[in-house]
This record gives structure tokens, sequence and C-alpha cells, in this order.
């Protein structure tokens, strides 16, 4: 199956890698074009892959297409490409804010069509990603779509109703967990640890904390209560970060990201 790209931005381009280093496609079957790269700027960045000039040939050589550009860009580019894209073809949409049904209006006819949500941990196979899938698109091509997806992390079908929720639960929350990790190796060199062993320490934290969520299945507050020994270290630091409004600074953040999602 060949897989186009229109646009290999950030989140196109954790896909992108996501499915080479799975062997999901070969590079030969991995089409891509961008505005902003010229196709010797493409396979620099992704090796062999089939970079091509125009979003026109990405489509007319592709099985499935992704639209991985930014969401103000969806008009113009459905606009260009809508009268080669066949009805056997697949069409993902990556960006927020861009219900099915709008989709299918820009496209003015119907078209296979699919919603995803991905997020960058995607380029070390460990996304978290919702999909949410259009009427026209079969039982059999929707589960490619999930392989295809699971090939970069965990997938999940969810109702459209909840797109925006994923946005900022999984889409956005990198950024928040990285900020996170960079403020916990800050005050960590603040008391003597060199700059490289705390983001080590840090980030090692975070990924083995949340691996032990995944895999006990255990309540995030049962957790947290097994570090905080009565008048120990932990809890003195969880106290100062309730004093601070960290539960409810993360929030609030979620939801002004959610409000964003549904106005674009």
């Amino acid at each position: 199956m060949n897989i186009g790209f229109i646009g290999c931005g950030n989140m196109g381009g954790a896909l992108i890698k996501g499915i080479l280093s799975q062997q999901i496609a070969k590079p030969s079957e991995v089409f891509a074009s961008d505005k902003g790269k010229d196709t010797n700027q493409i396979r620099k960045e992704f090796g062999e892959i089939s970079a091509v000039e125009t979003n026109i040939k990405v489509v007319k050589s592709s099985d499935l297409v992704i639209l991985s550009i930014k969401p103000q860009y969806y008009e113009e580019v459905i606009r260009e490409i809508k009268d080669v894209v066949t009805k056997d073809q697949l069409v993902i949409s990556i960006a927020p804010g861009k219900t099915l049904e709008w989709l299918e209006k820009q496209f003015q006819k119907p078209v296979k069509l699919v919603r995803v949500m991905p997020n960058t941990p995607a380029l070390v196979g460990e996304g978290m990603m919702a999909t949410c899938i259009g009427e026209l698109v079969s039982k059999e091509e929707a589960q490619v779509v999930i392989q295809l997806l699971a090939s970069c992390g965990r997938v999940e079908v969810v109702d459209e109703s909840l797109m925006d929720v994923v946005v900022s639960v999984s889409g956005s929350s990198p950024a928040y967990v990285f900020l996170f990790i960079e403020a916990m190796a800050d005050a960590a060199v603040a008391d003597g640890m060199p700059r490289a062993m705390a983001y080590e320490f840090a980030a090692q934290s975070v990924l083995g904390s949340a691996k032990l969520l995944l895999e006990t299945k255990k309540h995030p507050g049962e957790l947290k209560d097994m570090v905080c020994s009565p008048a120990g270290t932990t809890i003195e630091a969880v106290r100062v970060l309730e004093e601070k409004g960290f539960r409810s600074s993360v929030i609030e953040a979620m939801k002004a990201c959610t409000k964003k999602a549904k106005e674009v």
C-alpha cells in the first residue's frame, strides 16, 4: 500500500518516521510533498522516500493520503486536490477542529474520510492516537488505518465529539510533559546535579511512572500514595505543588487547549 503525506512537518514527520522504523511501508511506498521543503530536503530528513514536487502527485501515487498540514491551509489544499481524489482512496486528516462534515463539504463529494490526532512520541513508537472513522470507510479499511497508526504507538477509536479533548490530553500534552521535565531538571541543577544527568533522571522517572500506571492499571492517586511516606520528603513536595496550584494549573491549561481546538 502506498502512503502519501501532504506536508511533513512535526506531526507528519513523526508519522513518517514511525511508519518507516516499524517497517509498515518501504521508503519507496511513502510519498511526500511539502510546500516549505524541496525534494532534496525531504529525502535528507526522511531517507529515500518518494519525495515529489506537488500535492497532486502525492494523491495520484497513493492509496492512502494523510493531510498533515496546518489547519489554516486545509481549504486551499483540498481545493487543489479534490478533483484527483478518487472514491477508492482513504483520506486522513490530522487537523484539530476540522470535522468529518466540514471536510466532506470541502471536497464537494463523498470521500472516505478518517480523522486522527497523533502526537510526537510517535517518533519513538510511543504515540497516543485517537481516530474517528467516516461512514464510507469499511471495517476492513478502518482496520488498515488502525494497524498503520499502531506502528507508532497506542490507538483508540473515539466518538468525534471527543476529538477536541484528545487534542489537549494527548495531542498537545507532550509539551506540558517536556516543560515538567525541564522544571524538574532545573531544580536538580540548582541543587548541584549536572545538567545532562538531571535530564536523564527526570525523563526516566516520568517514563517509568507512566509505564507503572499503564501496566498495573492502578489509580494514579493510589500510586502517588505509595510514594508518600508519613512525614516524608515526597508528601512535603506534594504539599507545595498543591499549595502552588499545580493540579489546577494543569486543568485550566488543558481546558484552554480544548477551547482553542474547538475554535480552529
